[in-house]
């Protein structure tokens, strides 16, 4: 990359913190090099700041506190933390969205699965929506896991080794093919 590239609003995903207990730092300093959006709640404001990082929004029902200047406060009411951020994100054209979180709770961005381009980091794994005759190059041996079972599911290059969890059986393209809108697969982060 030149050094005379700009980056311009919007144009890399949006970084929502819901939940950073778990989360390596390493990983956080990628998601945070190009100078996304990022939003916190109230409850990962504070671990946000303290690592130094510029926030953007607060998703809270109140204002309280100034913690750095220049703050949006995003007002949640009737919906969860997840859906105000979102709602937020796709109704100001943002093209996608790293998510990073504690607690999976794919019912408050299924809505969105089509609207923003999704990828949730949870307990040592990223997870996104696929549709029908997705593929992937992956190494031989990588686990992927199918966070629903769907309909009339169709896979190559991988084998089936319990529940919704498969391994790629080569180095090379796997493939899903299913018969509903989208699913959630999950990848283990190296």
């Amino acid at each position: 990359m030149s050094s005379h590239h700009v980056v311009r609003e919007k144009q890399e995903p949006a970084l929502l913190v819901l939940g950073m207990d778990s989360f390596d730092d390493e990983l956080l300093g990628q998601l945070l090099e190009w100078s996304p959006t990022v939003i916190v709640t109230e409850d990962t404001a504070e671990q946000v700041h303290a690592r130094g990082i510029k926030i953007d929004c607060i998703i809270s029902n109140d204002e309280n506190g100034e913690l750095q200047s220049d703050i949006k406060y995003l007002p949640a009411g009737n919906d969860t933390l997840t859906e105000a951020a979102l709602k937020y994100l796709v109704t100001h054209n943002y093209p996608a969205v790293n998510i990073v979180t504690d607690e999976l709770q794919l019912k408050d961005v299924i809505f969105f699965a089509d609207k923003i381009n999704l990828v949730i980091y949870n307990a040592g794994r990223k997870i996104y929506a696929v549709n029908s005759g997705f593929n992937k190059w992956k190494p031989a041996g990588e686990i992927i896991e199918l966070l629903v079972h769907p309909h009339q599911l169709h896979t190559g290059g991988l084998e089936h080794i319990n529940n919704n969890r498969f391994k790629t059986t080569h180095d090379g393209f796997f493939s899903l093919q299913f018969d509903q809108p989208f699913i959630f697969i999950a990848e283990e982060i190296a």
